[in-house]
């Protein structure tokens, strides 16, 4: 197994069709593990935060959005690297979250899987 097989990333969206596409995208490069809500998507992190390295959430997701998710995440994970993805383009919301550093980028769909790869791979 080579080393980026070896790096775990979380990708969180509401939408199953996103999870398939996204797992297909990267599963080549990174452990994928993939959750349909921020809830799960914390059970998740609980269970495997000792292995992913990066997690990438949607962030218009009913119940918790994207930036909301990762606040509680980062609570108890700092040392994994947060980006958000968004249909929707840049936000208030999503500007304030890079302001104080709680995100480290964001991408918008659809998007280009090197551009993600790559600020993976600048994180890691």
């Amino acid at each position: 197994m080579d080393d980026k097989k070896e790096t775990a990333i979380l990708y969180v969206d509401d939408e199953e069709p996103n999870l398939i596409l996204f797992k297909a995208l990267f599963e080549k490069n990174y452990e994928v593990f993939t959750a349909s809500s921020g809830q799960e998507a914390l059970v998740r992190l609980h269970l495997s935060s000792d292995r992913i390295k990066a997690v990438i959430s949607d962030m218009s997701m009913p119940e918790m959005n994207g930036v909301e998710f990762i606040k509680k995440a980062r609570h108890h994970h700092k040392s994994i690297g947060y980006f958000i993805l968004t249909g929707y383009g840049n936000s208030e919301e999503i500007n304030e979250a890079l302001k104080e550093n709680i995100i480290h980028k964001f991408f918008t769909k659809p998007f280009k899987p090197e551009e993600i790869q790559q600020a993976i791979e600048e994180f890691v």
